[in-house]
């Protein structure tokens, strides 16, 4: 009888290669090790074999491209295991974190202008083309912050919108109180006509050759911007209200994912690893090492950076921010919500 394909792998199967990831991770991502080879990441994902899922942990090797042995040289072969755990490699291309291009978006129906702006529609920084509107959000309020959290109650004093530091804060060039215009500039969004919202806060990003990449500890690319009640709307077009938020430890690989964006409007996908390492250009020869990731399929393209990631049931998991022509990368949502310290929304599914 043939054996069940799963595609999902259990909490227990990932909490086993995770031990081996964080023992091996720096040592075989030093980039002195690794000098041209085309390795980009490790995370945390299921072993494949024979083109189907086997249900087993594995270390998964994130590569710009796979290549056949006798293309690789003796000292850039991926190791059968790591430590005490067999490894695997995933083709994740060249990741970029991007604004939108030249690129085809059909009948546009999420660049154009809307009040008030929904999850998933065009926005940005006055200073860049246009990325997405993850959704609305509002501060952390009292008791909400306690491990575990005893939700707050009362009125929200503020309203922001979420997204990426480089879609609302220009990759840390912008400052707070920078118009957000909606649709972004890119859409013929202008300003002061199409302001939505002001900077308020980003985490910072922490770039190469400035800093050398093993001295990175980058976990989000995200920013809020405040704007008025009645211009901000939390549901996000296609999916829906979001309905609370998932814990790292609750998202696997072979989870099914969804998203809203201002380029390829909505897409479907699957996780192919967490807790991922993994390298991410920015242009002009900038490159941020990014720890704590999760990888997808290609769900994405320039211009979707923002969109918020969730469950097919609208659970959050995550802040789209980066990707590829086969692979999008993707910031812990519950990492976004500490550092920002902002509420998506208060359940914890």
């Amino acid at each position: 009888m043939k054996k069940e394909v799963t595609m999902e792998l259990t909490a227990s199967a990932a909490a086993e290669a995770q031990k081996a990831h964080d023992a091996a991770v720096d040592n075989f991502l030093d980039p002195a090790k690794r000098s041209g080879s085309n390795v980009v990441g490790m995370g945390v994902g299921m072993k494949w074999s024979n083109g189907e899922p086997t249900g087993e942990p594995a270390l998964v090797v994130l590569v710009s491209q796979k290549l056949e042995k006798d293309q690789v040289s003796k000292s850039d072969l991926v190791p059968k295991k790591l430590g005490d755990m067999q490894t695997d490699v995933l083709s994740v291309g060249y990741p970029f974190a991007g604004e939108c291009e030249s690129f085809d978006t059909g009948a546009q129906t999420l660049t154009k202008r809307i009040r008030p702006a929904e999850g998933g529609y065009s926005v940005g920084h006055f200073a860049i083309t246009a990325g997405t509107l993850g959704t609305c959000v509002y501060d952390i309020l009292p008791g909400g912050s306690t491990n575990p959290p005893t939700h707050g109650v009362g009125v929200p004093p503020r309203y922001y919108i979420l997204s990426n530091n480089h879609v609302l804060a220009n990759s840390n060039a912008a400052a707070p109180g920078d118009p957000i215009l909606q649709p972004g500039p890119f859409d013929g969004g202008v300003d002061p006509a199409d302001r939505i919202a002001r900077l308020s806060r980003f985490i910072p990003i922490t770039f190469a050759p400035a800093v050398p990449l093993p001295l990175h500890n980058n976990l989000v690319d995200a920013a809020v911007a405040e704007g008025q009640f009645h211009d901000l709307d939390r549901e996000i077009y296609w999916c829906g209200y979001v309905r609370g938020w998932r814990r790292k430890q609750n998202i696997l690989p072979g989870l099914v994912v969804q998203k809203t964006g201002r380029t390829t409007n909505y897409t479907t996908g699957r996780i192919t690893a967490i807790n991922a390492t993994i390298d991410v250009g920015y242009g002009g020869g900038r490159v941020a090492r990014f720890k704590d990731q999760i990888v997808t399929t290609n769900i994405s393209a320039g211009g979707d950076s923002g969109s918020l990631i969730t469950t097919t049931d609208e659970v959050a998991v995550g802040l789209l921010f980066a990707g590829s022509s086969i692979a999008t990368i993707v910031n812990q949502i519950e990492n976004v919500r500490s550092l920002l310290r902002v509420e998506v929304a208060e359940q914890i599914l």
